[in-house]
């Protein structure tokens, strides 16, 4: 437990102990900026590598526990996120501008995936195989990588750390976890969690700070055997140049520019629903958010009627407000990013329905209001880039051939959707979609648990993350031969 007075900075977590560090973050609320939702710690470089050596020394013990004892500790973690839910959903929804109930349901996502990947240690299965050489047996088995580098975002502040850090640890890896520094609260209280559950010195290390010191040390220290990303596309190119240069093994997350597809004959409540929520909720701050409507003709004016109603009918404001629907951007720097591409959208001839517009509320915050593009051509910057906002647009195709082609138009391809009621244009698409998930009458964004989570292009890198799919990137395979 942390023994700091209640002015201290939560500090960092390195070797079993907390520790000061070079110089203090002050996290704020983006819906009240005059609000200090907590002090922390920022690790330097050479605190950076005192983690890195602790979960080195660590290793060797660890990664030859027993599946019981790694069981025991992510079992136990994943009972006390659950229990404190409430309590890290208040959190989560005051640093990152989730609304509650969006941020209670992902730190009871961050519970499902440390208990998934406790059973996993129980799972953890190899293979027997005849030699073509007599009284030859052959055993194929996984074991831990090492020590891994893991670098999160600020979107999802406890969901995607959980899901490095719980396989991470069940596979029998030590970890080193460097979060967003716009948002190090969530990944704070795991580390607590982590402490408090007895998780070994070593084994488990948080340094809170800067990319350019702290994720820097990760990426360029000899010691780290993995990193694994979730962030940018630009910044993931720079983990992969950096760690393939030096050998580590990697996986990178990165963005996406997600296409939903509605048809002539789609259940238009049921594809209004599913852009309203793919594309808007969680602020659209979701790598994969549905930013591109691909709609045919024959539906086109009513769904944008329908969509616009809805969309012009959301409440945005406190994310702690029961009645809030849409919750601030995160940051000033989100904030003029969005503006900037309604601005560019504007300029490249496409029609603003509604949105776009700052708020102003009771309290000083990064509010905007929903943006709605029509008369769009995939061939804008608006459709090409990737915004991270409550900004989507809609274009207008022929038909079903045409929608699949503009779909893949893309140098994304992490998630897609189709809403229609023909069987067998929903087959058709869940088979020639480019993309390494794909939604049929739901929103591209809300994934299980338990499945593999990834894209292809410019969307990801490496072996998929969560479900068992995970056990790729943690674990290294190796082959022995016995002659007895």
């Amino acid at each position: 437990m942390d023994m700091r007075n209640i002015t201290d900075p939560h500090r960092n977590l390195i070797d079993g102990e907390w520790v000061e560090g070079a110089s203090v973050n002050e996290n704020r609320n983006p819906a009240n900026t005059d609000e200090v939702v907590g002090r922390y710690a920022r690790a330097s470089r050479d605190d950076a590598r005192r983690a890195i050596a602790a979960a080195r020394a660590a290793f060797p013990e660890w990664s030859r526990s027993g599946p019981q004892q790694r069981h025991d500790l992510l079992k136990a973690v994943s009972d006390r996120i659950a229990a404190r839910a409430d309590e890290l959903g208040r959190l989560l929804a005051r640093e990152e501008g989730k609304t509650l109930a969006e941020a209670r349901g992902e730190v009871m996502r961050a519970s499902q995936v440390f208990g998934f990947f406790a059973g996993e240690t129980l799972r953890q299965t190899g293979d027997l195989v005849d030699s073509v050489r007599p009284g030859v047996e052959v055993t194929v088995q996984r074991e831990a990588l090492g020590v891994i580098g893991l670098i999160t975002p600020w979107n999802f502040p406890i969901a995607i750390p959980a899901w490095k850090i719980a396989p991470a640890l069940a596979y029998g890896n030590c970890v080193v976890l460097k979060p967003a520094d716009l948002t190090p609260g969530c990944a704070w209280a795991i580390a607590e969690i982590l402490a408090e559950a007895g998780v070994p010195k070593g084994v488990f290390n948080l340094v809170m700070g800067r990319g350019s010191e702290v994720g820097a040390e990760i990426l360029e220290n000899p010691e780290i055997d993995a990193v694994s990303f979730t962030g940018s596309v630009e910044t993931g190119r720079m983990v992969a140049e950096t760690c393939v240069a030096r050998m580590k093994k990697v996986q990178l997350e990165m963005g996406g520019k997600n296409p939903l597809v509605v048809l002539d004959d789609a259940d238009l409540d049921t594809a209004v629903d599913c852009a309203l929520n793919g594309a808007f909720f969680s602020t659209g701050q979701r790598c994969t958010a549905s930013s591109r409507l691909i709609v045919t003709e024959g539906i086109h004016d009513r769904f944008v009627t329908a969509l616009t109603e809805k969309l012009e009918a959301l409440k945005v404001g406190d994310p702690l407000d029961p009645a809030t629907q849409i919750g601030p951007v995160v940051d000033e720097g989100q904030l003029e990013q969005n503006r900037r591409y309604v601005k560019i959208g504007r300029e490249e001839g496409a029609t603003l329905v509604c949105g776009g517009e700052l708020i102003e509320g009771a309290t000083p915050g990064h509010f905007m209001t929903p943006a709605l593009f029509t008369n769009t051509t995939n061939e804008m910057r608006i459709n090409r880039e990737e915004i991270f906002g409550p900004v989507a647009t809609v274009i207008k195709v022929a038909d079903y051939d045409e929608a699949l082609r503009v779909a893949n138009d893309t140098g994304f391809g992490l998630s897609a959707g189709i809403c229609t009621t023909s069987l067998g244009r929903a087959s058709h698409f869940r088979r020639h979609a480019e993309a390494g998930m794909v939604m049929v009458n739901l929103p591209t964004a809300g994934v299980d648990y338990h499945t593999p989570f990834g894209g292809r292009k410019g969307s990801s890198y490496g072996p998929r993350e969560q479900g068992q799919y995970a056990r790729e990137f943690y674990t290294t395979v190796k082959t022995a031969y016995i002659k007895a």
